[in-house]
């Protein structure tokens, strides 16, 4: 049994997300699309509470590299604390702790928005990993009852939309979403994500998240702002119970991800921590 290394989490992560865009040409699958009610944010077995930022999409891409099933996780000790064994000979994957520095010349803006933070590797395993776990059966609910969640999900946050529009896409200026009719889209997810997606650029206006990557990220800024868009959306959909798939334009940002990635380690950091952001300001818009 195996622990990762604590030296660089930002090069693992990192590199881990790289090799899966890389190894999918053609595909334009990232880790963070998934197909829906069977799949939700990783969960810790003891607390029971979804991971976020970083460790979704860190976990989400483990799971895939490694066939995983499961969606539950946690570490060696709160396995055997469950009553549960990790077998002998399995790989623990990357989970991202944060821990507080007392000095101010070691600061990380990326950290969940917070200052003089940084990350620290921890080991997790999944329950496909473990002996004497027997998750319980989950309930999913219709289709169609998860379809009219999304519908009210978004009308819940007050964002203008036209319907009608060529493509799709938020509107800075009007501070308003325009959005082809739902008959234009093969499938109800579809139109789903993609609104949800415009919802995330919207969530990042002045007057509501206030997020500019202008300012650090000069010319990566477009991509910075469609990797967060991404993962907020991947993250509502999955705690909404609906698929989410590549969109029709993931192609032409798969290099600027790439890119960016490449440029700068911590970017993956940052784009999750403010697409964990957006998806909690929209969680907190609900009735």
């Amino acid at each position: 049994m195996s622990s990762p290394a604590h030296a660089d989490v930002y090069a693992r992560v990192t590199e881990a997300i790289i090799t899966m865009i890389e190894n999918g040409p053609g595909t334009w699958r990232m880790p963070w699309h998934h197909t829906g009610a069977d799949v939700t944010r990783p969960t810790n077995i003891v607390s029971g509470n979804p991971y976020r930022g970083i460790n979704t999409v860190s976990l989400w891409a483990a799971a895939h590299a490694s066939g995983y099933t499961s969606g539950v996780w946690g570490t060696y000790r709160q396995w055997q604390g469950f009553g549960a064994q990790v077998r002998k000979g399995e790989q623990a994957s990357l989970g991202v702790l944060w821990k507080e520095l007392r000095g101010r010349d070691e600061q990380d803006d990326d950290s969940d928005d917070r200052k003089r933070l940084f990350a620290r590797a921890f080991s997790l395993f999944n329950a496909d990993q473990v002996d004497g776990y027997a998750p319980e059966p989950k309930a999913v609910l219709p289709e169609e009852e998860r379809l009219a969640r999304a519908e009210a999900f978004i009308a819940a946050l007050g964002i203008e939309t036209t319907y009608g529009s060529t493509s799709a896409y938020y509107h800075l200026a009007e501070d308003r979403i325009y959005m082809p009719h739902f008959a234009g889209f093969h499938e109800a997810h579809g139109f789903y994500g993609t609104h949800i997606h415009e919802c995330a650029h919207a969530s990042g206006a002045a007057h509501r998240l206030d997020r500019d990557f202008s300012a650090k990220w000069t010319k990566d800024a477009l991509a910075m702002e469609e990797a967060t868009a991404e993962l907020t959306a991947s993250f509502l959909l999955a705690d909404l119970g609906i698929a989410h798939e590549p969109r029709p334009d993931h192609a032409a940002y798969i290099a600027s991800w790439l890119q960016v990635l490449k440029n700068d380690n911590r970017a993956i950091f940052t784009a999750a921590s403010k697409a964990q952001a957006a998806a909690d300001w929209m969680h907190a818009q609900q009735p």
